[in-house]
């Protein structure tokens, strides 16, 4: 792969415009009688639209392993648009108190080590959901069972979270509507709960959401070169941690969020090299209310297969059957982790430096 091809890119108000150019929307027959779903058509108007049964089942889409060469291509091209049928929340405890319904699925990115592809097949467009205001309900209905949060846990002392960006990335599905609007807006009026998600874009407009600190946002941060190979079409390191003091201003809590961390020659020293970068970024607003999560990579088979279709330089790093053992992950896939004595070593040594150069930045978790 030439990493040529994606350059970093300066910052830019409209920060889609050189990621995405929907010239195809496959879209289910409900699509258009939801407000949502006619604003974001509206939005692209000469793009092709095709009518599918099914978000999940598009045939010539998911499934085709002709379309790994064309990976980059269709997350540029390609659009869907659906309702969520499925108003499920999971536990989590790590990132959030609960994995909600999301409002959209895939990325317009393509980080290589993203789990969300695992499901999709040979081709990971966004899907957005047009169904918004059932979404919001249903939340809404959830908060309001659990009433107040009585003690505190890791996730926060206060607030039961709910990860609203856990199959996609809230910056980037912004741009395409106004979905995570409304959610950010949605949690000012609970009580009890606030809204979070992990990003590696930055978008601006997210700035006039007037998220009252009901929302934190968890900037995800590597190493530059290690992204530059592995974050294909986000924003470049620097860009996220100079956005990190905006974000703070603007009303959010803001996190950040090591993950992955990969295992490879000379690791420690691009770590260390980091938290002096984010430390002498910061001011003193956003380091007193910053904390972080640490994630060591799990990788997993058929992503790794898939990858290595349009991506193998990524797999070099990612891929090391001599440093990983098998786990079998809850819904029965094949993935990899570092192995247990390994892991465990390098996950202290890791805290350890972030004590070194970071030491207000509580670690809320690590594995």
């Amino acid at each position: 792969m030439n990493l040529d091809l994606f350059p970093p890119r300066p910052p830019t108000t409209r920060p889609l415009e050189r990621l995405l150019e929907v010239s195809r929307i496959y879209l289910e027959p409900e699509v258009e009688e939801h407000p949502r779903g006619r604003d974001i058509l509206a939005r692209f108007p000469d793009a092709e639209r095709v009518p599918v049964r099914s978000h999940w089942n598009i045939p010539g889409l998911y499934g085709n392993a002709g379309n790994v060469e064309a990976w980059n291509r269709i997350k540029g091209s390609t659009l869907v648009l659906g309702l969520k049928k499925t108003m499920r929340f999971e536990e989590n405890g790590r990132s959030a108190d609960w994995l909600p319904p999301s409002a959209a699925n895939g990325c317009v990115m393509a980080c290589a080590y993203c789990y969300v592809p695992r499901h999709k097949g040979y081709a990971n467009p966004v899907t957005v959901f047009v169904n918004i205001d059932q979404i919001q309900a249903a939340i809404r209905r959830h908060a309001g069972k659990l009433g107040p949060k009585r003690e505190p846990n890791p996730v926060d002392p206060r607030y039961w979270v709910y990860d609203i960006g856990c199959n996609s990335d809230c910056s980037a599905d912004a741009a395409l509507s106004d979905n995570v609007k409304d959610l950010v807006r949605l949690f000012t009026t609970l009580p009890n709960a606030m809204g979070s998600f992990a990003t590696k874009l930055v978008n601006r407009e997210l700035l006039g959401y007037a998220p009252r600190g009901k929302t934190r946002i968890r900037f995800s941060l590597m190493p530059h070169a290690q992204a530059k190979l592995l974050d294909v079409r986000t924003s470049p390191i620097a860009e996220r941690i100079a956005a990190i003091d905006e974000f703070v201003a603007a009303g959010y809590e803001v996190h950040l969020n090591f993950s992955p961390v990969v295992i490879t020659e000379g690791w420690q020293e691009a770590y260390d090299a980091l938290f002096q970068q984010v430390d002498a970024a910061l001011g003193e607003q956003a380091k007193a209310q910053l904390a972080c999560e640490i994630i060591f990579l799990t990788h997993n088979e058929r992503l790794h297969e898939v990858n290595l279709g349009w991506h193998p330089k990524a797999e070099e790093v990612l891929w090391r059957p001599e440093l990983q053992e098998a786990k079998v992950s809850q819904g029965g896939g094949a993935n990899v982790r570092y192995r247990t004595g390994l892991k465990g070593a390098r996950v202290r040594e890791f805290r350890e430096l972030l004590e070194r150069r970071m030491p207000y930045c509580r670690v809320r978790y690590a594995f």
